[in-house]
C-alpha cells in the first residue's frame, strides 16, 4: 500500500486538496492513460489514502463526480453541478467531510457578466466557467470559513483576469480557502493580480513546511519535473495558517490518477502554522 503524502488530519488542522481529475475520455481514439476506467482505481486509491477534509475537483463529469464521492466514503458530501445551461456537463464540485464540516450555505455562479445565468459566457472564454462557493462551520473548533473552487480558462488571459476580479469580490474578508486549476503559472499576470495586495497568499509558498519536491502540476501522465510550473493552486487569506503543503506525484499500481497532480495543504483557521 502506498503511504499517503499527508493523510487524515486531526483537528484543529484541515487537510485541503485541489485536484483536476481530467474529464472522462473513454473513446478508442484516446490514449489509454486518459480513459477514466483505466484511471479510476488510482483515483480511488489516492482518495482513500489521503482523506482530505475539503477537496476541490475540476473537470468532473456527473458520473465522475459520483465516483469521487464513492471513493471518499460515507462521511462525505459535495456541492456543485455541471457548468452548462441545464446544469449538465463538466463541473467543479466541492467535497467535504460532513462529520467535520457543517455546510451553512453554498452557491454556484458563472464567471461572466451574468453570474446567475447558468451557462453564460463572457470575457473571451469560449466555454462556460464557474465558481462554487460554500460557507462551512468547523464542528471541532466552531470556526466559520468560506471555500471556493474553480477552473479558469486556458486560452483567454482576459477571461482569467476578469475571473480573478470576480473571485476576489466573492472572497471578501477571510478566513477563506480557494482551490482551483487556474491555468496560470507562478509569476503570471493572473497570479500577480490575485496576490497583488496581500489579501491572499499561496499556500505552497508560505507553508511552514513543504512535503516533497517542488514540481510542475501538469506532467500529462509523465514523471513530474522539478522546475516545471504549477498551474493548480491552494490560495488562502492571511488569517489561515499553513502548516504543510505538498504536490502529490505518486502513482498507484503504475497508473497516474490524472494528467494533473493534486496539490495538498494542512491549514489552521486560527492562523497557527503560518510561516515566519
Amino acid at each position: 500500500m502506498t503511504l499517503p503524502l499527508i493523510g487524515p488530519i486531526a483537528p484543529p488542522g484541515l487537510h485541503v486538496m485541489t485536484f483536476n481529475i481530467r474529464r472522462r475520455m473513454d473513446g478508442l481514439a484516446w490514449r489509454r492513460a486518459d480513459r477514466w476506467r483505466h484511471r479510476l482505481p488510482a483515483v480511488r486509491a489516492l482518495l482513500a489514502s489521503e482523506q482530505p477534509t475539503l477537496l476541490g475537483v475540476q473537470e468532473a463529469m456527473p458520473d465522475q463526480a459520483d465516483d469521487v464521492l464513492a471513493a471518499l466514503g460515507r462521511r462525505y458530501r459535495f456541492v456543485g453541478h455541471g457548468r452548462g445551461a441545464r446544469r449538465t456537463g463538466e463541473g467543479c464540485p466541492l467535497y467535504f467531510d460532513s462529520g467535520r464540516l457543517e455546510l451553512l450555505e453554498w452557491e454556484q455562479i458563472a464567471l461572466s457578466d451574468h453570474p446567475h445565468h447558468a451557462g453564460s459566457r463572457s470575457w473571451g472564454n469560449l466555454i462556460p466557467r464557474v465558481a462554487v462557493t460554500a460557507r462551512f462551520r468547523d464542528r471541532s473548533t466552531n470556526s466559520p470559513f468560506l471555500a471556493l473552487n474553480t477552473h479558469l480558462d486556458p486560452f483567454s488571459r482576459r477571461s482569467r483576469l476578469r475571473a480573478v476580479d470576480a473571485l476576489r469580490a466573492l472572497i471578501g474578508d477571510g478566513p477563506a480557502i480557494l482551490t482551483g486549476d487556474l491555468n496560470a503559472r507562478e509569476g503570471s499576470r493572473t497570479l500577480r493580480e490575485l496576490l497583488s495586495d496581500g489579501s491572499l497568499k499561496d499556500a505552497w509558498a508560505t507553508a511552514a513546511r513543504r512535503v516533497g519536491a517542488s514540481v510542475g502540476t501538469f506532467p500529462n501522465y509523465r514523471p513530474a519535473r522539478a522546475g516545471a510550473h504549477r498551474i493548480d493552486w491552494i490560495i488562502v487569506t492571511p488569517d489561515v495558517g499553513v502548516e504543510r503543503a505538498g504536490i502529490n506525484a505518486r502513482r498507484f499500481d503504475g497508473r497516474w490518477p490524472s494528467d494533473h497532480l493534486p496539490v495538498q495543504a494542512v491549514v489552521r483557521l486560527d492562523g497557527e502554522g503560518r510561516s515566519a
